[in-house]
């Protein structure tokens, strides 16, 4: 659900909740690393080599999402999703977005 979502989120080291342009999103240090554009999914950013994984390993759950020619993220249908999948996918992005610096004080995520 987008409860267990954001739960999952809120508990990766410094990431916050804030609005961006009428929507959720989830900032590690003022990097987005998801956003949420309804109830139903979420956007998790990741590196485009990530984002085809995430999609070819989970069909009918990950869907890939382009703005413009770029592929920018991965969109999660949190109906169908189980909770270890939104898991990684946030804590991937987390580790993507995530100043060099955080993550090496957090090794248990590394």
């Amino acid at each position: 659900t987008l409860d267990d979502a954001r739960d999952i989120a809120l508990s990766l080291p410094e990431v916050l909740e804030q609005d961006h342009h009428g929507m959720a999103s989830f900032r590690v240090r003022g990097k987005i690393l998801a956003t949420v554009p309804d109830d139903r999914t979420v956007r998790v950013m990741l590196g485009e080599d990530s984002i085809r994984a995430a999609v070819a390993e989970n069909d009918g759950v990950c869907s890939p999402v382009h703005w413009g020619r770029k592929l920018s993220c991965v969109a999660v249908d949190l109906e169908v999703a189980e909770s270890a999948l939104v898991r990684e996918l946030l804590t991937d992005a987390w580790r993507h977005k995530a100043p060099p610096t955080l993550r090496s004080s957090h090794t248990d995520l590394a």
